[in-house]
Formats: structure tokens, sequence, C-alpha cells
């Protein structure tokens, strides 16, 4: 499927030369199987893929605190290819991006690099799938250098355009004529945009943790205790006492929950009754599945805003291999029946934080929503990002991955949010393993990111603790409920975003005051110090209508 289709493909440049082959091959390479194409008075450059690679196409000098958004469209001579565009450094390989190319269709890859050394770097092409007899036409290569300061610039002007509107104040008397020197106290009383962390079971009974989180966060997702080896660990016996607790504790306190997950294609988390169950045992396969997701989804049925239906099908097919390819799109049109109310996500990782992983690579991702749709399921479907961050931060290429998810308009939700310095074996252990230097700035460059996009509708952190245990591979907090440095990180953003300790002002001479504000619910007290008046509430709500400026208007009888 083509994004878009012009014909004469542009938007090429920053430090590419030659961009647009307006000068023929200048700055571009020129070996025995590259050339010139020319197709419509379009110049575009020819590249062959010889053992699954092209030869340089492009050179250039990257700069280690520079960000690299690149931009390029594709086309192949022949059927249908993968493409994944490469920069060669040194001392290493980055991948850029992916794109799905096809014959007589030019089609945009958006992605992005960042490099840990300054010097020169060439850019090829990639595919294992390409027809050995086809060409890449490639045109308008865009790669643009942004200094930090720049790329926070752009940042910070996305969030006040999408995350905020301006709101004045008018305050009039009885007659209404305006009222100058009155005081404005804004207070919000809840913030319009879902963040949350996963949760384990005990918090059940652990007062600490439930006064630290029911304190920040008004969305939850639980960490193992609604999966399927949890609430049915030996075949037949099924026990839901602990995720019910856990949905009636966050009910209680007003959290919506993620249901997560009811199906998962990763053998690895399969029960361990059912972790080698034979392929050749379809049916008996097919009614286990059946069984579960009818009990899992009628006991929760419109208690949860979310169902992530079947976890990780980019990366897995533990169930694919015993039902056929089409059984994605089977239970998320069972589970659609089952609770309609609730939004169904697909979920997996390294789609947004890592730029090489081919089979979750945002267009794999499209891939799948396009064919679970040819299958037949035409119902709601959510877009989940685990966003498991490692070593490497790469912010051009999560912001041009989230704007290719976001082209097929579906809600994008970052369901897993975490930041792990640690590699190698022990990647998994306890969290005193894992905070390192980078982690808490990392994860605020991150959060500032995804709330900047305007795709995004909300953040889940994959943060859950079990006391004296740890977490997988971030915490916020220690045992005893004291914040990390990551919790710090986290408790600054809330307490930006909801405007914590209030606003203030003072209406000015045609009885006005302005303040840019958040979306979400609030109450505004307006008081006339030189009066004996009591004072007015005004509850009032902020939300994203598209508009530069809302009105408020407050009498005040005088």
């Amino acid at each position: 499927m083509c994004l878009a289709k012009p014909l004469k493909p542009q938007y090429g440049g920053g430090i590419a030369v030659n961009p647009e082959l307006n000068e023929g091959c200048k700055g571009w390479s020129q070996t025995g199987n590259t050339k010139i194409g020319s197709k419509d008075g379009n110049n575009y450059f020819v590249a062959c893929v010889l053992n699954n690679q092209s030869s340089p196409v492009h050179k250039f000098h990257l700069h280690h605190d520079k960000l690299y958004p690149f931009s390029g469209w594709f086309q192949v001579s022949k059927g249908k290819a993968f493409i994944e565009a490469v920069f060669r450094t040194q001392t290493y390989e980055v991948t850029a991006g992916f794109v799905a190319a096809q014959e007589g269709c030019w089609t945009m890859l958006k992605g992005g690099i960042v490099v840990n050394i300054s010097g020169p770097a060439d850019l090829y092409f990639k595919s294992v799938d390409i027809d050995p007899t086809a060409e890449i036409w490639v045109d308008s290569i865009s790669l643009q250098p942004f200094t930090q300061q720049e790329w926070k610039c752009h940042q910070d002007q996305s969030m006040q355009k999408v995350r905020k509107t301006n709101v004045k104040f008018h305050v009039v008397d009885s007659q209404g004529r305006p009222l100058p020197n009155a005081k404005v106290s804004i207070k919000q009383t809840r913030p319009d945009f879902p963040f949350g962390t996963a949760i384990t079971e005990h918090i059940l009974n652990n007062t600490a943790y439930q006064n630290w989180f029911t304190s920040r966060f008004g969305y939850t997702v639980f960490e193992n205790e609604m999966k399927w080896y949890y609430t049915e660990k030996v075949r037949g016996v099924v026990d839901y006492s602990v995720p019910d607790a856990m949905v009636q504790f966050a009910k209680s306190h007003g959290v919506a929950v993620r249901g997560h997950t009811i199906l998962w294609e990763d053998r690895n988390f399969q029960a361990p009754w059912l972790i080698d169950f034979p392929i050749n045992r379809s049916e008996e396969y097919r009614a286990l599945t059946d069984a579960r997701v009818h009990s899992v989804m009628n006991r929760y049925k419109g208690q949860l805003i979310h169902w992530d239906v079947v976890n990780e099908n980019l990366h897995h097919w533990f169930m694919s291999d015993r039902l056929g390819k089409n059984s994605s799109a089977v239970y998320y049109k069972k589970a659609h029946e089952i609770d309609p109310n609730a939004l169904l996500f697909l979920n997996e990782y390294m789609t947004v934080e890592r730029s090489g992983d081919r089979r979750a690579s945002p267009w794999k991702y499209l891939q799948k929503i396009w064919e679970m749709r040819e299958q037949g399921y035409t119902g709601p479907l959510g877009i989940g990002a685990q966003a498991h961050f490692g070593a490497v931060m790469n912010l051009p290429y999560l912001r041009a991955s989230i704007d290719v998810l976001d082209s097929v308009k579906l809600p994008i939700w970052i369901s897993e949010l975490d930041v792990n310095n640690k590699t190698g074996a022990n990647q998994m252990n306890a969290y005193a393993y894992v905070v390192g230097m980078r982690q808490a700035p990392y994860l605020e460059q991150i959060i500032r990111e995804m709330h900047a996009h305007r795709a995004v509708q909300g953040i889940i952190m994959w943060s859950a603790i079990t006391p004296r245990v740890g977490c997988w591979r971030m915490c916020l907090t220690d045992s005893n409920f004291k914040n990390l440095a990551t919790g710090d990180v986290v408790d600054k953003i809330i307490a930006e975003w909801t405007h914590a300790g209030g606003v203030q002002g003072t209406t000015n001479a045609n009885g006005c005051f302005e303040t840019p504000l958040f979306h979400g619910d609030y109450e505004a007290t307006i008081s006339l110090p030189t009066t004996n008046k009591q004072p007015v509430l005004q509850k009032f709500k902020v939300v994203p209508s598209g508009k530069a400026q809302e009105v408020v208007v407050v009498k005040i009888c005088t």
C-alpha cells in the first residue's frame, strides 16, 4: 500500500548533496551497479542489490552530538520488497528505518539515526526479499541535522500545540462590566492525558505501595496477574482471586485498567502445561484457547478500558502455528463480540525503540493491521508500542516511527515504557543492576518526546515493583517506596502536566487574564480583594478543540 503517490517526490535535502538528482550524479556514489534513471521527467537513483545489499550510494559526515531525521522516496522496478536504509560508520552500522516498496508506486521511508562517534558514513540499502533482477529506485533523500537544543525547541513547540490550550478568563459584574484586579486561582482536578504504570499483586497488602501509586496515577496495567500462565497454572484450575482483588483496588481509587494479556504468541510465556502442546492437536488447542478468551473476557467485561488480545504476534507464532495465520483476526473478532466497549490492542516491542528490528518495524506493524482487516476483523483496533528502551536512545527514529504508525489513524498508546541501561545475560535482574547514570535523563527525554507527539494518546510505564526483589528493568522507587532518580523524573513531569501549586493571576483593565493550560478538568477561584464578596468557584474543562483560545466568562455580583 502506498501512503502517498506523487508523480515527482519532493522534500529532499538537509546535508544530502543533490538530493533531487537535478545535477546528475553529483554527490552520489558511482559504481558498476548504480546509475541515474528517469521517468515522466523525474530523475532518480538506481541501485542494484547483490547478496542482499547495495553498494554505498551516498556519503555523509556525521556528528555524535547531532540528531538526524532521515527520509527518502523508494520504489522497486519489479514486484515488492522490504527495503532497509543503513548508515555504515567507521566502527559500526546503524539502521535508519524500513519501508515496504513496490513497483509503480513511490513510498516514503521515514526514520532517523544518532551516532556515537563523529566521522564519515556511507548510506546503502538492504533487502532480503527483493527479486534478484529488480532495482531499488530512490529519490529526494533527506538527512537533517539537529542540535539537542533545536530538537528540544521543536519538541516543546509541538507539546504546546497538542497538549495545551490558551484559556482567557473574562471577569465581569452583573451588568457585564469588566472587573479589573480580580484574583484568579486555578487548580487542575483531573489531567486529560492518560499516564500510569504497571502494578503487581503486592500492592494489595502494602500501604506504602498503595499510597505512592494512588497519589500519582490514574491508569494501570497488571504486570503478570491477568496472564493465562498466572490464572491457570494447572490445566483446568482457573483462579482469578488475585486479579479480582487488583481490579477492585483500582476501581476503588478511580484508576482505569488495561487488560494484559488474553493470549500470547511467545512460546516462552505459556503456562507450563501448555508450552509443549503438540502442533498436530489443533482442535484441542482451539478449544482451550476459546475457553480462555471467553473465561477472562466475560469475567472482566465492562471493567477494563483496553484489552491486549494477542500479545507480540509480529515476533512470535505459537498460536498461529497451531491455528493458522488468521488466528489473530479470529480472536480479535471474538473479543470484540464479548466486550464491544473495550478498545482492542495489538501490543509489540521494538517498533519504536530500536530501528534495526525488521520483524516489528512500523511498516511490518502496518502490514499486520492490513492483514487482519483482510482476514475479516473490521472492529476497533489500537496500536500498542511497548517501548522497552536500552542503552541507545534514537529520538529521530522514535518520532518517525510514530509518524508511520499514525498513517492508519488508529489510537496509539505507549504500553510498557521502560529504560534499561544494562546489557548482557543479567539484564532482567533486580532494579539495582539496571539503575545507571543515563537511565533517568533518558526516561525524561523519551516521555517528553512521546507526550509531544499528537498521535500518542497515553503512556503506561513498565515499572511494577516486587518489594525486596525489584522490577523487570526499571524501578521508580526502592523497596521502601522512596523515589529513585527515575521516580523523581516522573514526579517532575506529573507536577508540570498537572500545574502542581496551581496557576495564579490578576485580571487586567479589561477584566481579562490569560494563561496556557494543559488539557484536563479545572476549578478556578475568583475573588475581588477590595470587596467583602465571597470568592466565586468556577469549574471548567480544557479539551483539545483545535481552537487557539478558549474563553471562560465569570460573573460576580457586586
